[in-house]
């Protein structure tokens, strides 16, 4: 494993104004995961675990602090250039899917790839393999509101992946499906992670994504812990 972390969080604070008083949500936090590591990230509602995937894909940025991802710092960037960072290399999986819904199941994989001017024989090829990856080759010209939650899920973690990002960002991927949906899921993205090799960071309440985990990190008043994980 590569010893240069894929993220590095050095010093990290991120407070915000509620009022006359600040709430503080870290304060100096520091954690580093390495490329091609799963890493599950647990917390009580509130805790900040969505602020920290924000700060680490730069949709908002530190009080103090840095933090770093595949050796850019990403608070030294403009937002346009975060922006277009987000785009070439992270991937992101939510818990309400996220998937367009006036565009078919094709059209939203082929979205990431339109955005960075990739559209060919190549790329659409990629779309009926990842397709036929997460068992939905016979769905591509289907619309979101034709699947089912489950389907839709499967549906956005292939497009999370299809543009080759160096990070995925989780959070609370089956928080809308039920507990054997969920576990479908989990297997897919656990399997399709490992296998391309990529690096997957989740916010999840879910014990059987901390089961698959390489790593499990828990946010307790503004500081990580790591807990021991059995594979």
């Amino acid at each position: 494993m590569d010893a240069t972390p894929l993220i590095e969080l050095r010093g990290l604070a991120k407070s915000f104004r509620e009022g006359e008083s600040e709430r503080v949500i870290f304060r100096d936090l520091y954690a580093a995961v390495q490329e091609g590591e799963f890493v599950v990230l647990l917390g009580r509602s509130g805790s900040g675990k969505s602020t920290l995937l924000n700060l680490i894909s730069g949709i908002e940025l530190p009080n103090s602090g840095e933090v770093m991802v595949g050796g850019i710092f990403l608070s030294r960037l403009s937002e346009h250039q975060r922006t277009l960072f987000r785009r070439d290399h992270i991937g992101f999986v939510f818990q309400f899917y996220n998937l367009i819904p006036t565009l078919t199941v094709e059209e939203n994989l082929l979205l990431p790839l339109e955005l960075k001017g990739k559209i060919g024989p190549q790329q659409r090829r990629r779309v009926g393999e990842l397709l036929e990856e997460v068992g939905l080759a016979d769905r591509c010209a289907s619309y979101p509101d034709r699947l089912s939650g489950g389907e839709q899920q499967r549906v956005a973690v292939a497009r999370a992946l299809i543009h080759e990002p160096l990070l995925l960002l989780a959070d609370e991927p089956t928080g809308n499906l039920d507990v054997d949906t969920g576990r479908q899921v989990l297997d897919l993205l656990d399997r399709l992670v490992r296998r391309a090799g990529k690096t997957l960071l989740m916010v999840t309440h879910s014990a059987e994504a901390a089961a698959l985990a390489d790593r499990v990190l828990t946010i307790r008043e503004g500081r990580l812990f790591e807990k021991e994980t059995v594979r």
